[in-house]
């Protein structure tokens, strides 16, 4: 790797690469769960919301920026026994690959299962975490394969901590119209709202969602997906907040998931099958 481009760091001692493109955008990527933590478009901020109380460790969950959800979203998926959001987020993973083009800078990640994970859940599988940063713009890119011979199937996400102002004063577009299911009342529905606003626990998952817009004060930011068939919108709210340990209880009001998923299906991978999911953020300039 360039000293410039691509520099091994570490971040409360866990080892971390920080990948930055030639005009200057950049993000830090944990090896503990693959985990993007940082984005700071070109002469911008950092635009993910990474907890101050945030513990990076081995087999901790690093509240905020953008753990890896797989194979399992909380306990919606082919095994319940799993952990909450599955076996990724908590684990090392290794550097497979980087590059640097003229407008970007690339970096990939892999986990391949180990005895460890199988002893959990009984598969053989490969997953690879691809971050680019260009600009105004990031892209993950989450790939699974399945390299043996017996079928599983699984639920995934891209659980991105998206930083605010103030989420009250937020808007999210791009809902209206499509049919979601509200975790927190039990209950299912069609969006009626052009601009969603969040006033408190938000917890609901929609399907077929492809563009969106997060309107922060002058900020905007464009939220697209390809191979995810649903996204998770997500704020603890106040009361739910202040009972996590790893996130001052009023930080609630300055994140806002928007998390690319596969929940309500299951998708089935057949023997040397795979799949791949991509979530871009653009910040949009005037």
């Amino acid at each position: 790797m360039s000293e410039t481009m691509f520099d091994m760091i570490e971040v409360q001692g866990q080892p971390a690469v920080r990948v930055q493109s030639p005009d200057g955008a950049q993000a830090t990527v944990l090896l503990h769960g693959a985990q993007v933590i940082s984005w700071v478009p070109a002469g911008g901020a950092n635009q993910l919301y990474l907890s101050p109380e945030a513990v990076i460790a081995p087999g901790q969950a690093v509240r905020g920026g953008v753990p890896v959800v797989f194979p399992q979203f909380a306990q919606r998926g082919p095994d319940t026994s799993l952990p909450r959001h599955g076996l990724l987020r908590t684990r090392a993973w290794t550097v497979e690959s980087s590059r640097q083009e003229k407008d970007h800078a690339q970096l990939t990640l892999v986990f391949d299962d180990t005895a460890e994970t199988r002893a959990l859940w009984p598969h053989s599988f490969t997953a690879e975490m691809t971050v680019s940063v260009s600009n105004t713009r990031l892209d993950l890119e989450l790939y699974v394969q399945n390299p043996g011979q017996t079928p599983w199937s699984f639920t995934a996400a891209l659980h991105t901590y998206l930083a605010v102002s103030d989420v009250t004063q937020a808007r999210l577009l791009g809902l209206e119209g499509r049919p979601f299911e509200d975790t927190v009342l039990d209950e299912r529905h069609i969006e009626d709202h052009p601009e969603k606003r969040f006033y408190g626990e938000f917890d609901r998952i929609y399907s077929g969602v492809k563009d969106l817009l997060l309107r922060d004060g002058p900020r905007r930011v464009n939220i697209t997906q390809s191979g995810w068939p649903d996204a998770v919108v997500w704020n603890p709210g106040p009361h739910k907040c202040a009972a996590l340990a790893d996130m001052p209880e009023a930080d609630w009001q300055h994140m806002l998931c928007v998390e690319a998923a596969a929940v309500f299906e299951p998708i089935t991978l057949g023997a040397e099958e795979e799949w791949s999911g991509r979530q871009s953020l653009v910040l949009l300039t005037e």
